[in-house]
């Protein structure tokens, strides 16, 4: 009815303006000017009174009434009921669900996935909370967008994600005294401690609530726990046996000068590396679920045993010491286990990044020695030479996919045969098709044109986009392989790209040649030298707002932890692999992210200050970048010689692979595309010189004729 009346008086006005126009224009003048500025008042209210569509119709619109709400978001009215009538059972007036898993891990199978669940976000990262009357959910920059295209309008969107701001949220809600439900397997031990302490400060409680109340309301239409097989990697990909590490680990608890009697591993990459095992519970991450804890004389894994095959059982138990030998005990018995534990003279060793609170709280204080990470996870950082070998074999068949799917762009892109959809997948099924493959190593993000000014883009049914030769492509992408995980990104234009676009390419690849060429002392924290990356945006006030680089593993994590750029990541140290990935991303236009991975090792200086050698980064990635966007006028010499022998690099070991899957276009490609920089430049010079007198020439016929 609202579309209706308004509607009815635009076209009434409408009706008597142009009457009034045509029946007496010059004697009525007046009459006609009242009616024209009135009617234009009229057509404007009207107008701003009808439902509009958002501005993006991919997004939703809660302003008006009825709201719009595009295909792709979830309606959650019934879940949201039943989960405020569990509320009221346990007399709580608030509930926080995170994004995680008792784990604490980046990535989560589907049956942890209840903040997606309850709300119809998909994002990888936000907290949502939930009062009688209200639901929020808290997340970052890079996923507002999303958000707005995937919540009904039962969520408002908070675009920020930190305690201070969720507690805040709340506190306009509830009143001194009630009380805020959270699971606490799902929160850090640092998480818990921030939220904790500003609730109660608010004068309210904080509540821990073990049984999950989202899994209730969930009921038996959540995903079933993982039953595939867990296994034992082969000898040839692994650089150390378990019962090696295990009596590595063990010095390391003797050493301790609090002398632990156990460490407790809680991060699912823990157990597996620490056994040589491997499972499929995580998506794009070969983990399963487990805890461990390895006592000076016992080893326990905690685990769903049923999956425990007859063949790892006895690779658990085979030549090992009474005190080597595994103890297999079920998954859910790791409280009990604890609390039964810590009943003698004991201290066990935590990393609490990754430890919840719900396993911290079993543990009496003075029983407990925290530490930022475990004693695992440092030993897991750095790489054995055997581990980096395998590691860099990896990268030369992960070359040959990435160059196919390049090739392929190239040919079908002017067809119009790919969209941001097909694209990823192509690329994946080309990693499928190399040596010991096993699947990606994350989601591929294929962003065209302004998607890939979202730095996280995911491309969608809704809105994927065709590829295009005259804007930029982005392709952020990687494979979990037996000997090793890959990580890379490569920014491409086929067509002509604008200055700026070439410059902010160039400055985002000087950015990352300038941090790969550094050399730098033992124990440097990478955040202490990633501003190498960002100095040539920032001298032409550019910059880039994620973090700079990540560790990665042996096929792992794509994101291994603790190496990297940021504060809490620890010193680098040689042995360790690391990404490099700055990039720029221009809101509406275009994105642009160049990501290597490297390895720190030793480096050949003239001296050694304090008696240590420096360190340095090898490139392991094998791909070349976009000759197209490169203006070589603003790069330094060194920065263009490095180019080159990247590139000689890259032809000697990416191209007898490709010789020998005899992929000869692919070879062609390559020859053509690892041309020196230098050439390029020596061309553009001569140019110039020939083209002096020419220059000078025209410029005194100017001056004289």
């Amino acid at each position: 009815w609202q579309r209706f009346l308004a509607l009815y008086f635009c076209t009434s006005w409408i009706s008597l303006f142009f009457g009034g126009f045509l029946a007496d224009l010059v004697v009525n003048r007046m009459i006609f000017l009242w009616t024209f500025g009135t009617w234009i008042f009229i057509l404007y209210a009207c107008t701003e009174g009808l439902p509009k569509a958002p501005r993006d119709a991919t997004e939703r619109n809660c302003t008006i009434s009825p709201p719009y709400l595009p295909p792709s978001i979830k309606n959650t009215t019934r879940q949201l009921n039943d989960l405020r009538q569990k509320m009221r059972e346990n007399n709580i007036s608030a509930y926080i669900v995170p994004s995680t898993d008792a784990h604490l891990g980046e990535y989560t199978a589907d049956r942890e996935k209840r903040r997606n669940w309850l709300t119809g976000f998909t994002g990888s990262s936000g907290v949502a909370v939930v009062t009688h009357t209200r639901g929020a959910v808290f997340t970052d920059s890079r996923y507002w967008i999303q958000a707005e295209r995937e919540m009904d309008c039962n969520w408002e969107l908070e675009k920020t994600l930190s305690s201070y701001a969720v507690v805040t949220w709340i506190q306009q809600e509830l009143k001194p005294g009630e009380g805020i439900g959270f699971d606490p397997f799902l929160f850090s031990i640092g998480e818990w401690q921030s939220y904790s302490s500003l609730i109660q400060s608010s004068g309210m409680t904080f509540q821990s609530i073990p049984t999950n109340l989202v899994d209730l309301v969930w009921g038996n239409q959540r995903p079933s726990l993982p039953n595939e097989t867990i296994y034992a990697l082969k000898d040839e990909f692994v650089g150390s046996t378990w019962q090696e590490k295990v009596s590595n680990i063990r010095a390391k608890m003797n050493s301790h000068a609090q002398k632990p009697s156990a460490v407790l591993l809680s991060a699912l990459e823990e157990t597996a590396w620490l056994f040589n095992l491997r499972g499929q519970d995580i998506p794009y991450n070969p983990f399963f679920y487990s805890y461990t804890l390895l006592t000076l004389d016992s080893v326990r894994i905690f685990v769903n045993v049923n999956r425990i095959t007859n063949e790892v059982q006895t690779y658990l138990n085979t030549n090992c010491a009474p005190s080597s030998c595994v103890q297999l005990t079920e998954y859910d018995q790791l409280r009990d286990t604890l609390l039964e534990y810590v009943k003698g003279n004991v201290k066990i060793w935590i990393g609490q990044s990754y430890t919840s609170y719900g396993v911290y709280e079993t543990i009496p204080k003075d029983k407990l020695l925290a530490e930022e990470y475990s004693p695992v996870l440092i030993a897991k950082a750095v790489k054995s030479e055997k581990e980096q070998k395998l590691l860099k074999d990896c990268h030369v068949r992960d070359a040959v996919a990435v160059i196919q799917y390049l090739v392929w762009l190239e040919k079908n892109l002017a067809r119009g045969l790919v969209d941001e959809l097909s694209g990823g997948d192509y690329v994946d099924s080309l990693r499928q098709k190399q040596q010991y493959s096993k699947g990606p190593s994350f989601a591929t993000i294929s962003a065209s044109g302004l998607n890939a000014a979202l730095a996280h883009y995911r491309a969608t049914n809704e809105t994927k986009r065709e590829l295009g030769v005259n804007e930029m492509y982005l392709v952020d992408s990687g494979g979990q392989y037996f000997d090793g995980t890959t990580d890379i990104t490569r920014t491409v234009h086929w067509g002509t790209p604008t200055a700026f676009e070439k410059e902010a390419y160039t400055r985002v690849l000087m950015g990352n040649i300038e941090l790969t060429r550094l050399i730098f002392p033992q124990r440097t924290s990478g955040r202490m030298i990633e501003s190498f990356a960002r100095k040539a945006l920032w001298e032409a006030g550019l910059n880039y707002g994620h973090g700079t680089g990540h560790g990665i593993g042996n096929f792992f994590s794509v994101h291994e932890w603790p190496v990297g750029f940021q504060s809490n990541n620890i010193a680098m140290t040689k042995g360790m692999f690391t990404s490099i990935e700055p990039g720029y991303y221009h809101d509406g236009h275009f994105g642009i992210r160049i990501e290597d991975i490297v390895l720190i090792v030793e480096a050949k200086t003239a001296y050694m200050f304090g008696g240590e050698p420096y360190l340095a980064f090898e490139t392991v990635t094998l791909v070349p970048y976009d000759r197209n966007l490169i203006d070589t006028s603003i790069m330094q010499d060194v920065q263009i010689e490095y180019v080159d022998q990247y590139y000689k690099k890259i032809k000697d070991l990416v191209g007898p692979e490709l010789q020998k899957q005899n992929l000869h276009e692919e070879y062609k490609w390559l020859e053509k595309n690892t041309r020196p920089l230098s050439h390029g430049a020596l061309i553009s010079a001569s140019l110039l010189l020939l083209s002096l007198p020419v220059m000078a020439t025209g410029f005194i016929n100017y001056i004289f004729v």
